[in-house]
């Protein structure tokens, strides 16, 4: 295995772990705040008893989060040191950010883990507050930073070096709204229709009380106010990518010349040889209207570059597709599950509102790790995307690499802690989802004591 090979799977494998970490580093604080803010509000001890649980989880995901993080900040400079070389200067900035806004999160995450019998709980729900706000923004000021790998600002290149820097000009790049509100709204996305999913599943097994059952209802909520507007804004990062990466473009669409009135084309195998994509379902002229906003605007194809520029086709293309079609069914399940609601609630006046049917149910278990595939299958798509450039058109994948020895020894050695970490992860949280049932009532009692006092 090369330098580069090695590098590349190790840094792959780092990234695809750590972004589920992330992902729920973003989203639980979220759920936490509301959660407590309502039994605050309400007296309600169920709220409580949800959010006392939550919290547990948390910080388990936190601790691991912030170990495979930490691994990602040392393997950018032992794995590509020309790339670090000659950016950081430049993205600096952003990862100084992140770096403070991590370390916010960790001391109220501290407070808030040890203060629920120890602040009043006005003071505890507050203090929940800036553990949301510094997940959101550590995970948006380190997306600027790929945001700036796709399209770089922010510098002038001169004599093959970074000059006339302008931090700012770089983490605002013409990528960054996009991509980083994409990245935030699935991570909303997959924290509440993976914490339904994993309610709908006590509910399949015959748990049906209160507990159970406003777990899946906030995580569908969440999850079901973000579907449909995560499906608005990944249409917009599509159209800027088209932009500002138009061979990524043609490489999801794979779209292998240049057309006028472009179809959209799903799935379909892509043919290197012939250059063609052999049986895609076909909706005509549709990708021009996405792309340009004519549905007989002129899409550049993959023609347009020369073959050694191109990013591996297949995987971009069944990646993107993949991701697309698990989007728009977390929308269908939200409109499966809500709209049976409404209909029992208002149309047949059942206070016993929830669809609890089956078929629902399964559909919801069934979104949770699709919710986090779709995250990952993005996160391919951006990153095979941009192939085989590192930073786009100036610095490539292979001019990035170390030519130290011991690469594969490296990602053999770390891949053994992921898996460690992972095992970690499974039994910890298994073992506190069994422990839970027989704490319920304690966890309840203690709560409705708090609430009142």
């Amino acid at each position: 295995m090369s330098n580069e090979l090695a590098a590349r799977a190790q840094t792959g494998i780092s990234l695809g772990f750590h972004i589920i970490f992330a992902v729920l580093g973003v989203g639980m604080p979220l759920l936490l705040l509301i959660a407590e803010g309502l039994g605050l509000r309400n007296h309600d001890a169920v709220w409580y008893t949800l959010a006392r649980r939550w919290s547990k989880a948390f910080a388990i995901l936190f601790v691991i989060g912030a170990v495979s993080g930490t691994v990602l900040s040392f393997e950018f400079g032992l794995l590509w040191p020309r790339f670090m070389g000659f950016s950081t200067a430049v993205i600096g900035l952003p990862f100084a950010l992140e770096g403070f806004m991590f370390f916010l999160e960790a001391i109220f995450l501290g407070l808030y883990l040890y203060g629920w019998t120890r602040l009043s709980p006005l003071a505890h729900w507050l203090s929940s507050i800036p553990i949301a706000v510094a997940g959101a923004a550590s995970t948006w000021f380190i997306v600027t930073v790929n945001s700036w790998m796709n399209t770089p600002a922010g510098f002038t290149l001169v004599n093959g070096k970074p000059a006339d820097i302008n931090p700012i000009a770089a983490m605002l790049n013409p990528s960054t709204p996009y991509q980083t509100t994409h990245m935030l709204l699935a991570a909303f996305e997959g924290t509440g229709f993976g914490i339904a999913a994993v309610y709908a599943l006590f509910l399949l097994r015959g748990r049906r009380d209160a507990y159970i059952r406003r777990g899946m209802t906030l995580g569908l909520i969440v999850g079901s106010i973000v579907a449909p507007i995560q499906i608005f804004v990944g249409d917009l990062s599509a159209r800027a990518v088209g932009q500002t990466q138009p061979t990524k473009l043609a490489a999801m669409e794979a779209l292998f010349q240049t057309t006028q009135g472009a179809p959209e084309q799903i799935f379909g195998l892509p043919d290197l040889a012939q250059r063609k994509l052999i049986a895609p379902i076909q909706i005509p002229n549709l990708l021009s209207l996405l792309a340009t906003g004519n549905p007989n605007g002129t899409v550049q194809g993959l023609d347009a570059t020369p073959v050694a520029d191109w990013p591996p086709v297949t995987i971009v293309h069944y990646s993107f597709d993949l991701m697309v079609g698990i989007g728009f069914f977390m929308a269908f399940v939200a409109a499966l599950y809500w709209g049976q609601y409404f209909y029992r609630r208002f149309v047949r006046k059942r206070q016993d509102a929830d669809p609890l049917n089956r078929l629902t149910l399964l559909c919801v278990v069934a979104g949770g790790p699709l919710t986090f595939a779709a995250i990952e299958l993005g996160w391919i798509t951006t990153e095979f995307g941009r192939q085989p450039w590192i930073i786009y058109h100036i610095m490539r994948v292979s001019a990035a690499v170390t030519a130290a020895p011991g690469v594969l020894a490296f990602f053999i050695t770390f891949l053994a802690i992921y898996v460690a970490l992972f095992v970690t992860a499974v039994v910890s949280l298994t073992r506190m989802a069994r422990a839970g049932a027989a704490e319920d009532q304690a966890e309840a009692e203690r709560a409705s004591s708090a609430v009142q006092g």
